[in-house]
């Protein structure tokens, strides 16, 4: 009853069977077992759901074109052991990757991002219309978040608001980050500005935090050519020595709650008592009027040394610096001149 030709014949029959699959196996191990497509650096977007087996997952590469044969990559992540363990999310696969990269990709969550970019001297306003859109919430719950007073301590910001101190910079989220994460996102880029350096610079002119990021708040607002950056700091340090009201329009139209082509008379005396109007109200208002991006900030923080007091802009979005009234009013004539001369 044991042991005759029949079972020997079974056992050369199995090893010849394995003996075929080797080459197979080998196959499913290697990163030369590749998808479907050229690997020309396009990518194809899937999303893989919460819950779903591993066929599925590999139905949905196949679908997308990633794959030739769903059964081959369920088998080869099978083969794995990480069938259990592929994750939802939003996934940007490269065409023609390989299996291994595609399996790799799937077990560890490396979920695609998508960019996010807020500009310099974007006020909350701004940024809360840019989050909105990214993110799908209402912008009305975007804006009472960021004007939270709770977020300040929360997020352990100079204050009084958080204005200022969203860094402008173009981040990347994966989907379904929520705003709170957004938000700690921004402020930590700010607070990675902060070194040694920057703290005893700051400390050398006698500025603390709030005060050094609200000058740059102001140069950032007032300049289009980087290279008068330090310059226009410059002439604001030289009014604050002075006792001087810094006179920055800017201010003026954050306190008006939106900007003017053209700031008149009329607009200062509107908010003639507000603490941002610094035609009226002396030294640097309560706190930035923007968020600075990292030049301006060291500008505020190496304003140019010169005598200058007065600048005004010329048509193309540069400034002519002046030392005296006289000098200043005169300039103001030219520009106007020119301007009219344009027309």
């Amino acid at each position: 009853m044991s042991g005759g030709p029949g079972r020997r014949q079974a056992g050369r029959c199995v090893a010849a069977v394995l003996a075929a699959a080797a080459p197979v196996a080998y196959g499913f191990f290697s990163t030369e077992f590749r998808g479907v497509g050229p690997a020309d650096g396009s990518t194809v977007e899937i999303r893989v759901p919460e819950g779903v087996a591993s066929g599925d997952v590999a139905q949905l590469l196949e679908t997308a074109g990633l794959i030739g044969h769903s059964g081959i990559f369920d088998a080869y992540v099978r083969l794995r052991g990480e069938a259990r363990s592929l994750k939802a999310g939003r996934y940007e696969i490269p065409r023609g990757a390989p299996y291994a990269y595609l399996s790799w990709a799937l077990h560890s969550g490396a979920v695609g991002t998508t960019p996010l970019t807020i500009p310099e001297g974007f006020g909350i306003p701004q940024v809360a219309d840019r989050l909105a859109a990214y993110s799908g919430d209402p912008v009305e719950a975007v804006q009472a978040y960021l004007t939270d007073p709770a977020r300040v301590s929360e997020l352990g910001v100079p204050g009084p608001t958080l204005e200022g101190y969203l860094f402008p910079e173009t981040y990347r989220f994966a989907e379904g980050v929520g705003l709170p994460a957004i938000v700690a996102a921004m402020v930590g880029r700010y607070d990675a500005f902060w070194g040694e350096e920057e703290r005893t610079r700051a400390a050398t002119l006698g500025l603390d935090e709030r005060e050094i990021v609200t000058l740059a708040s102001i140069v950032e607002k007032e300049v289009r050519k980087g290279d008068e950056r330090t310059v226009v700091a410059g002439v604001y340090w030289n009014r604050l020595q002075r006792g001087m009201l810094l006179q920055a329009d800017p201010t003026v139209h954050f306190a008006l709650g939106e900007p003017r082509s053209r700031l008149l008379y009329r607009d200062i005396d509107a908010v003639a008592d507000h603490p941002y109007n610094t035609y009226t109200q002396p030294g640097l208002p309560p706190g930035p009027i923007a968020s600075p991006g990292a030049a301006s900030l060291r500008a505020a923080l190496q304003p140019a040394e010169h005598e200058y007091i007065f600048f005004v802009a010329r048509n193309d979005g540069s400034h002519e610096f002046t030392r005296t009234l006289r000098e200043h009013n005169a300039a103001i004539s030219r520009i106007r001149l020119a301007r009219n001369a344009a027309r």
